[in-house]
């Protein structure tokens, strides 16, 4: 990679106008961000189907666990935003989440406090 910095006329060019010039400058920034922003945005269109009939067909051919997480992910989302609509309290899913684990509760259940680790460990009195 440091041929292009110490062999490569054409970058030290690119490196001397840019640093000289702003407008210069300015116009290759525009250009690396847009040309790459068009091309984006046309693959995104060819790729995007529209198509009822291939979303049906895609959709009968959905594995039944696809189907499942799909199901139990949409139930998720709503009890989430429910609970945000209602502006209930949900710092018990971080916690949970910091520890590796998902809460998973009766729809429309109020959060329960997360319980604390039992860190005492009980043990048989000596005889």
């Amino acid at each position: 990679m440091s041929f292009l910095y110490e062999k490569s006329n054409t970058w030290r060019w690119l490196v001397r106008r840019t640093r000289d010039s702003r407008p210069f400058f300015f116009t290759f920034a525009t250009v690396c961000g847009v040309i790459p922003g068009i091309i984006g945005y046309c693959v995104m269109q060819v790729t995007n189907s529209t198509n009822p009939e291939l979303e049906a067909r895609l959709r009968q051919s959905a594995r039944p666990e696809t189907v499942m997480m799909g199901k139990v992910n949409q139930e998720r989302l709503a009890e989430y935003l429910g609970e945000l609509k209602q502006k209930q309290d949900t710092n018990d899913r971080y916690v949970a989440a910091l520890r590796g684990e998902t809460l998973t509760r009766k729809p429309y259940q109020r959060i329960q406090p997360v319980p604390k680790p039992n860190d005492t460990v009980t043990t048989k009195a000596q005889e």
